[in-house]
This record gives C-alpha cells, sequence and structure tokens, in this order.
C-alpha cells in the first residue's frame, strides 16, 4: 500500500501492520499499558514510517484500544475518579504543546527520547527501581 504525507509517498506493508497492532493491542489490553513502546518500533522499523508520521498515527491508534480498555477497566470498579481528574488537564495540555516540540526538534533526539524511555519503563517492569 502506498501512503503519501506531506508530499511524500511510503510503501507500507499492510498486512504487517494490521497483525502487529492486533497482537499490540491484545498485549496492551491484557498487561495496562498504553502501547505506544510496541506500536512506535512497528511503525518506524517494520513498515519504515518517519517518526514525524508515526507519533499521530500510533497515538490515534492507540486511542481506541485504550478507549475500550479504560471503559471495561471502570465496569471492574479498577478506575480512580480523583486521580483522572487530576491528570486528565495536564495530559490534555501536553498533547497540544507535545506536537509542537517534536515538529521543531531533530527526528533522531525524538528517537533517542523515546529509547530512553522505553528503557526506563522496561527497568521499572523488571522491576530495577
Amino acid at each position: 500500500m502506498l501512503i503519501e504525507f506531506w508530499g511524500q509517498e511510503f510503501k507500507v506493508n499492510i498486512i504487517i501492520g494490521c497483525i502487529g497492532a492486533f497482537l499490540i493491542a491484545v498485549l496492551a489490553s491484557m498487561f495496562g499499558f498504553g502501547g505506544g513502546p510496541f506500536m512506535v518500533p512497528l511503525l518506524t522499523v517494520a513498515l519504515g514510517l518517519p517518526m514525524y508520521l508515526v507519533v499521530g498515527s500510533s497515538l490515534l491508534a492507540i486511542f481506541f484500544n485504550t478507549l475500550m480498555g479504560s471503559a471495561r477497566h471502570y465496569q471492574f470498579g479498577n478506575v480512580d475518579i480523583d486521580l483522572f481528574l487530576i491528570m486528565f488537564p495536564a495530559a490534555i495540555i501536553a498533547g497540544f504543546i507535545a506536537p509542537q516540540i517534536a515538529r521543531r526538534v531533530n527526528p533522531l533526539w525524538v528517537k533517542r527520547v523515546a529509547v530512553l524511555g522505553m528503557t526506563l519503563l522496561a527497568f521499572s517492569l523488571l522491576g530495577f527501581y
């Protein structure tokens, strides 16, 4: 499949993308993480898309999975509404500011920050800190 974005064309294997996104959604729903740490490498490494296209696309894909997972957790009584009300405004503001910063920063630095974040997440999940 050919994708055109900002005057550039990208060739994407839609089968790999669909299978990968499905597996990531299943794992993210089972283990309670957003899926971004896996969706970004899928889109950049497996599908060969540039970082400026991957960030927004992965967030949109993860949004629907997160919405459904959150609804189910709410049904099970696993949601702290007070914590949500504290975090929600900050997340909305960051959602407007972060893409502007990422657009102005060298894509290599965006990848380095992403790798650092994923490394810290991995250490945390493994119980190192």
